[in-house]
């Protein structure tokens, strides 16, 4: 039986030990529960530092999924957008991308827009127009410039040409399609010329914002040569558009203003690639908007990008060189990072725009047939619906592939 003493005094089991207090043992308890707790919190941190810095680092698996080439022979895949919703030909996470040149290999003349089921694993035709398209100035050459709104409507830049180069380079368009594919509106004018970099979205059903840049102002044929660098000669003029647009339901989108929120970027005529101007295009949660600059190998962000109505320039620059090679399409993870497509080699590279740190760079094409391998392979890039992976084409070989953990 014990008694109050007992309770109070801990049974000492060693022979020369001393009795010791509940409040002596309350404190080595305490003692011992903060060590499990610092030991707990050790492996908490060292499993954290273990984390992948990035999302590049969690793909290990790059799958080709199908040939982007049509049955009338267009080829040079561009854009690629994910379908957002089930409606008309099109199903949610179905994969649409378009081609830039035609069956002889000329740039700005592809005329398609194929259709990617990841739940068959089958590629068909959705869209096709005729080249010689009365609405759009200069004809049709479809471009990175790609979207789909969630009340289904496809819009996509076209920045054409008839001999494959800019010296015969019209304005251009922005071409309007149904879910089924019909071509249904042309929207054309004096801010749109050479629709060019992927499109970024505030869609909010009956009404959207577009974000593109315009390339085609005022850049020369390529034989026009800077006589300091025996280049084509760099023009400044490229911009970045904002488009708001009305979405009446059961009818065509309306464009109801037009601002440029940004101007001054480089672009430049270039017979292997057609011309370079700002590509990649990505809206941030706080209203920054990204735009890739590749000829001045550069990412720069404007502020206020859905509500200010004056142009910031090129904004401010976000990261410079590095890793960066040509830099051209681009988009944004779940947390925040860019991902860059590299025009110059076959590198994707994820950017955190908040530090300017280039993260991680990831060889995505290594084709040594080109110099440096997968240079001028890699244009359009869209995350998956989960987030977890991308799609991306290698245009050296006309395929839509998906880069995976």
């Amino acid at each position: 039986m014990f008694t109050k003493d007992r309770l109070m005094t801990p049974r000492c089991i060693s022979k020369n030990c001393k009795p010791v207090s509940f409040e002596w043992m309350a404190i080595r308890w305490r003692h011992k529960a903060l060590a499990i707790l610092l030991g707990t919190w050790s492996v908490f941190v060292t499993a954290a530092a273990a984390e992948p810095k990035g999302f590049l680092e969690t793909i290990h698996h790059h799958v080709t999924l199908a040939s982007t080439v049509t049955d009338n022979g267009d080829e040079n895949p561009y854009a690629i957008v994910v379908a957002p919703v089930s409606i008309g030909a099109i199903e949610t996470g179905d994969v649409l991308v378009d081609n830039f040149n035609n069956i002889s290999n000329l740039q700005g003349t592809g005329t398609t827009i194929v259709k990617y089921r990841p739940s068959t694993k089958q590629m068909t035709l959705f869209a096709q127009v005729p080249q010689k398209l009365k609405e759009c100035p200069g004809g049709v050459g479809l471009t990175t410039a790609m979207t789909m709104l969630k009340s289904g409507w496809v819009i996509v830049g076209s920045t054409p040409s008839t001999d494959g180069t800019t010296a015969t380079k019209g304005d251009g368009c922005l071409l309007v399609f149904d879910p089924n594919g019909h071509h249904v509106a042309t929207w054309a004018g004096p801010t749109i010329n050479g629709p060019w970099g992927n499109m970024a979205v505030i869609d909010k059903g009956d009404s959207a914002t577009l974000f593109i840049s315009m390339a085609g102002f005022g850049i020369p044929g390529p034989e026009v040569l800077d006589p300091a660098t025996h280049y084509p000669v760099t023009v400044r003029k490229a911009t970045v558009l904002r488009l708001e647009l009305s979405v009446p339901e059961g009818k065509p989108p309306v464009l109801l203003s037009q601002t440029v929120i940004g101007d001054g970027f480089a672009q430049r005529a270039d017979r292997d690639n057609f011309m370079f101007g700002p590509t990649g295009l990505a809206l941030g949660a706080d209203d920054t908007f990204y735009v890739t600059d590749g000829l001045d190998n550069e990412i720069t962000a404007i502020p206020e990008a859905s509500t200010r109505t004056a142009s910031a320039g090129k904004g401010k620059l976000v990261a410079q060189g590095g890793l960066l090679g040509w830099p051209l399409s681009m988009v944004m993870t779940s947390a925040g990072h860019l991902l860059v497509c590299n025009g110059k080699n076959g590198q994707v590279i994820e950017v955190d725009p908040v530090s300017g740190k280039q993260i991680y760079a990831q060889w995505i094409d290594p084709d040594q047939a080109q110099s440096p391998p997968g240079n001028g392979d890699l244009f359009g890039i869209a995350l998956t619906p989960d987030g977890k992976a991308f799609y991306y084409v290698e245009d050296d070989v006309n395929t839509l592939m998906i880069a995976k953990p």
